[in-house]
């Protein structure tokens, strides 16, 4: 549920967009969004007056240049992420206002690719996350997992939940699936934390990416001529093969690796939610046939980003809502605001486990839609049964309060999570 970071280059002038109104509504004012920290599970405040007042308004962000559309409403997010008219490429041209410093636009960036370009690289390493490709390592997964929950009960209460059972699974997961060495895991771990945070300055996290792709440029390099499953090899083939280039096996390499860890954060926002709300959480230990539904109505309803992630930029004047957008203007959807639409989810603020249908947009939606998406559902389904089955204590040992959230995160999570049982 992470997007990709890159890197800047200077872009050369371009006609600016203008966005208007369509007749008889009068253009909205461009709103700031500062979009600081926010404690626990909080929905952003900000965000939420911007649901209430327009299903298309206009938003400043803390970085970059300029302004931007802010898409809320669910149909409409579900428009402009599946929808031609408005690309990622075109980003590379301008200095668009964006939420952290470090994710300024660079040609070639993947999460910045629009079909075929888009859909061509996936392709390369699609089977490793079809649910054949899933269930490979799902065995493998739970005994990691059994390992680590066997640790934790062993050391004996209190712990960090986040660091002896959250922080390490996803990581040891999305590292398996990868084809990353044992050795190199702890540094793809570190690497990633900096790449999702702002609070280190932009030079650590831009080094921490170009660190993390020397790496995987040397193992996908020495697999050209491999048959592995994992990802790496199937990059390493694609490349053997000339179907694409190392350079682009890197970049894909590297955002799939940053998304696979992004499952700490909202594991870590789950848990939260599961140990705030102890009710809920003895539903899922009394009827177990709801965690399916349940991890999908929490994926719904937890707050896992901070403001927006990339923008996309409108290729011909396009109509949404009552707004007609000019081709130039950038345009960012909410994911988050999607999944809280009233008008799609009865209740949208109430998490029910009986939820259904359920048709969230927490893996996004349309040609960027998360290529680990299944493999993050995996990974929660095991998390929910060891912890609730093997810990049926577990409880916070703090105040809810008194749990730090990480600051400065693109992705919102706990920085720790102490329990007890």
């Amino acid at each position: 549920m992470a997007e990709e970071t890159i890197t800047e280059t200077v872009p050369p002038p371009v006609r600016r967009g203008t966005g208007e109104a369509t007749p008889g509504a009068a253009p909205p004012p461009v709103r700031p969004w500062p979009a600081p920290d926010l404690n626990g599970v909080d929905f952003d405040p900000v965000l939420r007056e911007l649901m209430d007042e327009e299903p298309v308004t206009r938003i400043r962000l803390p970085n970059g240049e300029g302004w931007a559309w802010l898409v809320t409403r669910h149909d409409d997010v579900r428009t402009v992420a599946n929808d031609p008219r408005f690309g990622r490429a075109t980003v590379m041209d301008r200095p668009v206002t964006r939420l952290a410093p470090h994710f300024v636009p660079a040609r070639g960036a993947v999460g910045l690719l629009d079909p075929p370009d888009h859909t061509r690289l996936p392709r390369t390493v699609a089977s490793a996350f079809t649910a054949r490709g899933v269930e490979r390592v799902r065995e493998k997964s739970r005994r990691m997992l059994d390992e680590l929950v066997n640790e934790l009960l062993q050391d004996g209460p209190p712990a960090d939940l986040t660091a002896a059972v959250l922080g390490p699974f996803p990581t040891a997961v999305i590292c398996e699936l990868m084809g990353v060495p044992v050795a190199d895991r702890h540094s793809m771990h570190v690497w990633t934390q900096l790449i999702l945070s702002s609070s280190h300055g932009a030079d650590v996290s831009e080094r921490a990416k170009k660190d993390m792709g020397a790496c995987f440029r040397d193992l996908v390099g020495r697999k050209e001529d491999g048959t592995g499953e994992d990802v790496t090899s199937l990059l390493g083939a694609a490349v053997g093969r000339g179907e694409i280039t190392l350079e682009e096996a890197v970049g894909l390499a590297v955002l799939i690796q940053i998304g696979g860890e992004a499952v700490t954060h909202n594991s870590g926002q789950m848990f939260y939610v599961l140990l705030t709300r102890p009710g809920l959480a003895e539903q899922l230990r009394a009827e177990p046939a709801l965690r399916p539904g349940a991890i999908d109505e929490l994926l719904r309803w937890i707050p896992h980003r901070n403001a927006v992630g990339l923008t996309r930029i409108a290729r011909e004047d396009v109509e949404i809502g009552d707004r007609r957008i000019r081709a130039g203007d950038a345009v960012y959807v909410s994911y988050l605001a999607a999944n809280r639409d009233p008008g799609v989810f009865p209740d949208p603020d109430t998490i029910d486990f009986s939820r259904s249908p359920n048709p969230h947009v927490a893996f996004g939606f349309g040609p960027h839609y998360c290529l680990g998406g299944m493999l993050a559902k995996l990974e929660s389904e095991l998390l929910l049964d060891a912890l609730l089955d093997r810990v049926p204590g577990l409880r916070l040992a703090v105040a809810p309060e008194e749990v730090p959230f990480r600051e400065g995160a693109l992705i919102r999570g706990p920085a720790a999570l102490p329990v007890t049982w």
